[in-house]
């Protein structure tokens, strides 16, 4: 289990009516929208809700993680006391996050003394998920001055944790839009207020949430936003999984965007029927028959695949081919998953009580690329092939711990049983590849 689902939400105090005394009427789409999104989460039965809210206490260059088993706060900024709520924090998650961005080196965790009260771009939707009758522990995160990129990278490792904690996790990122779309707004009129919705909306309908990446800090800074980096950190839990995402709603009537979205995981053919081959063959030691005929979308091509099984966070077994050797990407898939489960001799075979606690990755490999030198390799988006003789090694890109060209090299020879001494013999090629989760 990992992330399964993500949402943005705004955070109007006036949409109390304690607060808003009738004024709330006027986003009526957004609150119905609100408690739709309430209502998913009852539904989706998370383990943990991570709330990301631009207005925490934060530090300009460390993501502060509250520590503590729980926190209060009321509304009395807006002149309702009465609404007091407390959020119950998962301390379990939120240490293992720290202690896994102390290992990457990532400035994160939960050093400093920060006032824990509650902000109203938590107490907001905490409200709304509470009124809906959920009861689930949160992990709260506010926002830096730091890169955009270094936003994105918290929400990685974000994903990481709950996979090796085998948390159903739900992430949350409250944010506000543009505070600049009219004249009588809070903060006026700019030009850039209404562009900035407009961009953020496409954003979410086209389901490019990497384009958040795109937009520069003076844009952003001349809309008046608030909700960018929340949605910036979002983007990094979801990554490069398949996701579908729906705007639910958008209003601004009071000179303030409020955008509510959800961003569904789901899950790729390719990882269907990896699941599927491996549960039929471990349950009942039979073949998924017609493979090609249950998933057509997998029967045109044919591919190198790789099929890797991890069990809460840890690898179980990977096993895949360099090149083609079944009619399509369907059989190739349903061979190495029945390989990966039950024939990488580095582990035992995959038993049945192990099922629920696994977690399956495809890589579908694209034609591989001859090379000159190992600055033509970036870990990251290429793999590699060494070969020397009748001896081959390969490395999948992207793997958590290999960082450099030389690291990715010495593996693959490692695996390939060539001796650190042939280094100057071997023959290198690249590939990258298409990778569902």
């Amino acid at each position: 289990m990992s992330i399964i689902s993500t949402y943005l939400v705004p955070h109007p105090p006036l949409i109390f009516p304690e607060i808003g005394r009738g004024e709330e009427r006027k986003i009526e789409d957004t609150i119905k929208a609100y408690k739709k999104v309430a209502a998913e989460i009852v539904e989706l039965k998370p383990d943990t809700i991570i709330l990301l809210s631009p207005h925490a206490p934060s530090f300009a260059d460390y993501f502060y993680i509250f520590p503590d088993a729980s926190a209060s706060g009321d509304m009395s900024e807006f002149g309702a006391s009465e609404i007091r709520l407390t959020m119950k924090y998962d301390t379990e998650f939120a240490e293992s996050l720290t202690n896994a961005c102390a290992d990457n080196d990532f400035p994160a965790g939960n050093d400093g003394d920060l006032d824990a009260k509650l902000d109203h771009a938590t107490m907001v939707p905490l409200r709304f998920i509470s009124d809906a009758g959920n009861n689930q522990q949160f992990v709260r995160i506010g926002i830096t001055s730091l890169s955009l990129e270094q936003h994105f990278r918290l929400g990685q490792l974000i994903a990481k944790t709950a996979e090796q904690l085998n948390h159903r996790t739900i992430v949350v990122a409250s944010g506000d839009l543009s505070h600049r779309l009219l004249d009588d707004g809070p903060y006026g009129y700019a030009p850039e207020g209404p562009e900035f919705d407009k961009t953020i909306q496409q954003i979410i309908t086209s389901g490019n949430l990497e384009g958040l990446l795109d937009l520069s800090p003076e844009f952003c800074d001349k809309a008046g936003e608030c909700g960018h980096r929340p949605l910036v950190i979002m983007a990094g839990c979801i990554g490069d999984r398949p996701y579908q995402p729906k705007l639910l709603s958008y209003e601004g009537p009071f000179g303030v965007g409020y955008g509510v979205a959800s961003f569904h995981i789901t899950a790729s053919d390719h990882v269907k029927l990896a699941r599927q081959t491996v549960e039929t063959y471990v349950q009942l030691d039979q073949v998924v028959q017609s493979p090609d005929k249950l998933f057509p979308s997998l029967s045109a091509k044919q591919a190198g695949v790789f099929v890797s099984i991890k069990k809460l966070g840890e690898l179980r077994g990977c096993i895949g081919t360099i090149e083609p050797t079944q009619p399509n990407i369907a059989q190739e898939i349903v061979a190495n998953a029945i390989n990966a489960s039950t024939q990488d001799p580095r582990f035992e075979p995959i038993k049945p009580d192990e099922l629920p606690y696994l977690s399956y990755s495809v890589d579908v490999l694209q034609p591989a690329e001859s090379i000159d030198s190992p600055n033509q390799l970036d870990p990251k988006i290429y793999g590699v092939i060494v070969s020397l003789g009748n001896k081959h090694g390969l490395l999948l890109p992207n793997l958590d711990g290999i960082d450099s060209a030389e690291d990715q090299i010495a593996i693959a020879m490692q695996k390939a049983d060539i001796p650190p001494t042939a280094r100057n013999q071997i023959k290198l090629q690249r590939f990258r590849v298409n990778r569902y989760y």
